[in-house]
């Protein structure tokens, strides 16, 4: 069972890392926010159409290995239709899946990177494109960088 499950999650993130969804520009975004992480050279730039605090609407444009485009891909398809508090939550228990292995809720799809916390270097390859879509869901713009994220 474990290793169908193991195997599964690997074919996931296989799918969203050579086929992305939501990979594209989006013309009419309310907000744009770029991020980079220098230690791999991944590179995403995520577009956002806000009304109010609702994500209407997210696309991603850019470069990476195939965790940090599938987590950018898989994200993507999460949060349409979320709230910008939605996204927090969820990046939060996100985040401590993909440092420690663990999680005290459903992750869904999320769960095809429980074992990133096997390679710390890839935490940051995992959560690039988080960062950038919470830093434009907040209504800032710019480029955000794994490593300005880890120091908050």
């Amino acid at each position: 069972m474990f290793d169908d499950l193991t195997d599964l999650y690997q074919q996931l993130i296989h799918e969203h890392g050579r086929s992305p969804r939501n990979f594209r520009v989006m013309d009419d975004a309310t907000t744009v926010a770029q991020g980079k992480n220098p230690l791999c050279g991944d590179e995403f730039t995520l577009y956002l159409k806000m009304n109010g605090d609702l994500i209407e609407d997210i696309s991603f444009q850019g470069k990476g290995c195939e965790i940090s485009t599938s987590s950018a891909s898989i994200m993507t398809t999460l949060v349409k239709g979320k709230t910008r508090g939605d996204i927090e939550n969820l990046f939060e228990a996100f985040q401590e899946m993909i440092k420690t292995g663990k999680s005290d809720q459903d992750m869904g799809k999320l769960n095809a990177f429980d074992g990133v916390h096997k390679f710390p270097a890839r935490v940051k390859c995992a959560i690039l494109a988080w960062h950038a879509a919470i830093t434009a869901a907040a209504g800032r713009q710019g480029t955000i960088t794994t490593d300005e994220r880890e120091n908050e």
